[in-house]
């Protein structure tokens, strides 16, 4: 065990090291998210009625808790991007070979892809007060830490889902970008899911990313569409599914 809890230190720190060297992982990252927030916030900030949105809550408020779940889907697939990598110069094979359970491996990718989530979504929060968003009480903030963790550890486990099975890099981004945009839109991050037409709406209640945006929103604005125990149990559940599938499928899997 005390090999294990090496080896998951050992990767996460190198992925730790490998985020902070790599400055344009940063900056591409984090732009997206922040001219979302910014344009859009700047764009609607100034309209108080907004259909859906609580009394009270300016659309910044409103919207910086989506664009944090945006932040983290999309640091997510750099966990994936990050194991083929490593799969195409070798690292993997080595690492595989090594007296380590890849168990271990799972969750120091895990750990490090969710520590580096967490830095970027620090940075769309700090935005967006910046903008005008309410600023959270400490509870709330604590709060909203949980849910960022559960959020970027599903959307890893997402992505060892399918870079477990696959080989090439490009074909990866594709699905990914597939993906991660519908899971954006349908997770009720720009404007209300009430607004949702009905079909939209179903497809938007399968959706992870949906409670854990609504778990943010209300831990940090103390404004949700459903209930916090609600959030808090479905994304853990999501999380759970996500984590486990990929761990099975990243230790049955062939590393060439």
């Amino acid at each position: 065990m005390k090999l294990d809890l090496f080896a998951i230190y050992s990767i996460w720190l190198r992925e730790m090291l490998r985020f902070f060297r790599l400055k344009s992982r940063l900056i591409g990252s984090v732009g997206a998210p922040f001219f979302f927030l910014a344009f859009l916030g700047m764009g609607f900030g100034s309209s108080t009625a907004i259909p859906g949105i609580p009394q009270g809550i300016g659309y910044v408020s409103f919207l910086t808790p989506g664009i944090i779940g945006m932040t983290l889907l999309f640091s997510a697939t750099f966990a994936g991007i990050s194991v083929l990598w490593d799969r195409q110069f070798g690292f993997l094979k080595e690492i595989m070979v090594a007296p380590v359970s890849r168990i271990a491996i799972v969750l120091g990718r895990t750990a490090g892809g969710v520590t580096t989530g967490i830095l970027q979504a620090m940075i769309i929060l700090l935005s967006g007060m910046a903008l005008g968003m309410i600023v959270p009480s400490l509870q709330g903030f604590i709060l909203s830490l949980v849910f960022m963790i559960l959020i970027a550890a599903t959307f890893i486990g997402m992505g060892l889902v399918f870079a477990s099975q696959m080989e090439d890099m490009s074909g990866f981004s594709l699905i990914m970008n597939f993906l991660i945009f519908p899971l954006f839109f349908l997770s009720g991050a720009i404007f209300p899911i009430d607004r949702f037409p009905s079909v939209i709406k179903i497809l938007a209640y399968l959706n992870p990313l949906t409670y854990g945006v609504d778990g943010l929103r209300y831990s940090l604005i103390g404004a949700g569409t459903f209930s916090l125990s609600l959030d808090f149990v479905v994304l853990a559940v999501s999380c759970a599914i996500m984590l486990g599938l990929g761990a099975y499928l990243f230790d049955i899997g062939d590393v060439k």
